[in-house]
């Protein structure tokens, strides 16, 4: 509720992101498998999930079955109970069960346990896929395996290894998602390398995110931050985790938070080339929040002690409001320009820090499109009374059923 005082301008679009939610898993597809794959899907990711579900019918379930897949290759990627040895012939070999309809393989937790249990849902639904949607999965899945793979048998070390992980981790799903839009008919083949960025930008902040669950995983922990980077300011990676070793931290992370934005220039180059106004929506969203969580990263110790992300409010807020190019110009700049006033000059990366931040904001306003569209980052304080109305109604309409006889 103090989310809400503080920016009632969120209050209307997170109560239409929470209807638009309910509306979708009324939809769930009647057939078991389907049925499986769509309720797996909200499970795993709900923000994928309902950005996936608004995708042209005949990309929903290819794009469905596609992430599924991938969610399953990379729980068995992270499951650290399970030894070396047990998971590099399943990563390596994964592509191949999808033609086995009995298939499955215990690991993971939660949702995603019951992911890997029931994974012959998934092989179900792939096999009812036209066969060059079948050819891109593949394809990927058993790049992306090999390359999960040797990673759980050698360490990040330099950032030529960083970035060959992040290729194999995610890089290739952007990939594979243009050659599906591509397959569809209804995109142009994007440039490999810009497809590629898609996904590296995604991962990297991924990485930095989740720092401190992957150093605390049990029985060992994972570590995807390259050695290059971190030795520079302390002896062993989880060393940020302590009190003493903030500042270093915070140096280490600002130096990260840099590195990735090196892709971003990509991105927009990316998005600014799709033409289906649907499919450009499913890339936009995740790069704009990623770019705000990006933005809250930089300079913030809190990343050292748990999850940091973009409040809920004003993720629905870029959802609602996103809805050409010029929206994500307009977001990248001002996510740019909140960066930008966070630099501290005595960082030893500041220098380079601000000046990848100076070419994404001149790409923006090289658009031409900045004064066309008003910033859903920065609230003007126009009269909420009608959606706090609004909020209201919709909270008491559970109290209100359960008294009408």
């Amino acid at each position: 509720m103090a989310e809400i005082v503080r920016h009632p301008d969120e209050v209307y679009p997170l109560m239409k992101l929470m209807v638009a939610a309910k509306l979708i898993e009324k939809r769930t597809p009647l057939q078991p498998h389907w049925a499986f794959c769509y309720t797996t899907l909200r499970n795993v990711s709900r923000t994928f999930a309902l950005l996936i579900q608004h995708l042209p019918t005949d990309l929903r379930n290819v794009v469905c079955v596609y992430y599924l897949v991938l969610r399953a290759l990379d729980t068995v990627e992270d499951d650290t109970s399970l030894a070396i040895e047990v998971r590099v012939p399943i990563l390596r070999n994964f592509y191949c069960h999808f033609y086995d309809r009995q298939w499955q393989f215990s690991c993971g937790t939660k949702a995603f346990k019951v992911l890997m249990d029931q994974f012959h849902h998934v092989s179900t639904a792939f096999l009812e896929l036209d066969k060059n949607y079948q050819e891109v999965i593949k394809d990927i899945t058993k790049r992306m395996g090999e390359g999960m793979a040797k990673f759980l048998c050698k360490e990040v070390e330099t950032l030529d290894d960083y970035n060959e992980y992040c290729h194999y981790a995610a890089g290739l799903c952007g990939l594979g998602l243009s050659n599906l839009f591509y397959a569809s008919r209804r995109e142009d083949l994007a440039p490999e390398s810009l497809s590629i960025s898609m996904g590296l930008f995604l991962q990297k902040i991924s990485i930095i995110r989740d720092y401190l669950e992957d150093i605390n995983e049990v029985p060992k922990c994972r570590m995807f931050w390259p050695r290059q980077i971190w030795s520079k300011y302390v002896n062993k990676l989880e060393d940020f985790k302590y009190e003493e070793n903030s500042v270093k931290a915070v140096q280490c992370l600002n130096e990260m938070v840099t590195n990735a934005l090196s892709h971003a220039e990509d991105c927009l180059t990316y998005m600014s080339n799709l033409q289906d106004p649907v499919i450009f929506h499913f890339c936009a969203i995740p790069q704009i929040i990623n770019m705000g969580n990006l933005t809250m990263y930089y300079n913030n110790i809190e990343v050292f002690k748990g999850v940091v992300e973009m409040r809920r409010g004003l993720c629905a807020k870029v959802i609602d409001q996103t809805r050409t190019m010029a929206d994500v110009y307009r977001a990248f700049f001002d996510f740019c320009r909140i960066m930008e006033s966070k630099v501290d000059h005595n960082d030893p990366n500041a220098t380079t820090t601000l000046k990848r931040l100076e070419a994404i904001l001149k790409t923006c306003r090289d658009s031409g499109t900045l004064n066309q569209r008003k910033s859903c980052i920065f609230s003007r304080q126009p009269n909420y009374y009608i959606q706090i109305i609004f909020l209201f109604i919709i909270l008491a309409i559970p109290y209100i059923s359960t008294k009408i006889p």
